[in-house]
């Protein structure tokens, strides 16, 4: 019964966030908004599984392009 288990959590091999050759930048919409919650706030590094330098360079990503009116600061659309 344990055997299965463990099976079971070895074949789970997570994809990273980003892949090696994306570029973090205030103008990738695309991988910005995966980042970000359904109401618009900035998912954590753990949950998101980022190292620190890359949640760094996310956060200030997505404060720019929210500057910029890229991206909204409040998603309230219930």
């Amino acid at each position: 019964m344990k055997k299965k288990s463990i099976q079971k959590q070895r074949s789970r091999r997570r994809l990273p966030p980003i892949k090696p050759g994306e570029k973090i930048d205030y103008k990738n919409l695309d991988l910005l908004r995966r980042f970000l919650s359904e109401q618009g706030k900035i998912i954590s590094k753990r949950v998101s599984r980022l190292t620190s330098k890359q949640q760094r360079t996310i956060t200030t990503a997505i404060k720019r392009a929210r500057i910029l009116a890229l991206l909204p600061f409040l998603n309230n659309e219930n």
